[in-house]
């Protein structure tokens, strides 16, 4: 009877941490319900009183704080497994918008094998560092087709400079790659007059470029990339779909070299 009590003790105790640490990560409805059943199982045969519970489990959690977090480390790995399912189908679903749109820069080999895209704002500093990334990637790999598409989040001055960027790649799109290393790696915050400013170093038209910049299909192009970063889980700059995955982060010339050749070896 003791060691049926003592089960039954532990197997609650188990349950109510479950229940406080679904309502700590986020996820109170499914913790109450694997809670419940797991109480009402391990309850079945005896009464138990809940002040006595409480107590072991507050015991037990003192002295082992370290299951929690071995949970929480179990629920990040489930959430990421579940969310590379969700990246593989969005992105088998919108391969052209992703790879394709003709909103979009390229820079490197136009025809290069394998394709990377990169979600940027004008004004991320972490942008700017991994244009170098970008830069030396394309130099060393002449089969790198490299895609840059504008994901503008920082702001007003980042949403209107990008809007001269696309009016721009689409006037002069063999120019679009000097226009893009002077904006992002210039000083100072990239702002509508800045990016008009390195659009008419490039011999740009001021008069047809502002025309451009009112062009409905900017707005809508910008609308579908927000919406399909948020179908890929993506919140900020740079980001990169490659092949299959989604790589979120200024992760280096070296990580993303290895993501490139995954991808080339799964062509």
């Amino acid at each position: 009877m003791n060691k049926a009590i003592l089960l039954g003790t532990t197997g609650v105790a188990v349950a109510l941490a479950m229940l406080g640490f679904g309502f700590v990560t986020g996820s109170p409805q499914a913790a109450k319900a694997d809670a419940a059943q797991i109480a009402q199982a391990a309850s079945a045969d005896t009464k138990i009183d809940r002040a006595e519970v409480e107590g072991i489990i507050r015991d037990y959690l003192l002295k082992n704080p370290e299951v929690l977090l071995e949970a929480q480390q179990a629920l990040e790995a489930k959430q990421k497994e579940a969310q590379q399912v969700a990246s593989l189908s969005v992105i088998k679903n919108a391969k052209d918008q992703i790879f394709n749109s003709t909103f979009d820069g390229v820079v490197g080999n136009p025809n290069g094998k394998v394709t990377i895209v990169e979600f940027y704002d004008y004004n991320c500093g972490y942008c700017k560092r991994a244009m170098e990334d970008m830069q030396a990637l394309t130099t060393a790999d002449p089969d790198l087709r490299f895609v840059l598409k504008e994901f503008p989040i920082l702001g007003p001055d980042s949403q209107k400079a990008s809007v001269v960027s696309m009016a721009f790649h689409l006037m002069m799109p063999e120019k679009y790659g000097e226009f893009h290393n002077a904006l992002l790696g210039g000083q100072g915050r990239a702002t509508e007059a800045a990016a008009l400013k390195v659009a008419l170093s490039l011999g740009a038209d001021e008069a047809a470029l502002r025309e451009k910049m009112k062009d409905p299909s900017i707005a809508e192009a910008l609308s579908k990339t927000y919406d399909l970063a948020n179908k890929l889980a993506i919140t900020g700059t740079p980001s990169y779909v490659v092949g299959n995955e989604v790589v979120f982060g200024a992760l280096g010339q070296e990580v993303l070299a290895e993501k490139i050749e995954a991808a080339k070896a799964a062509l």
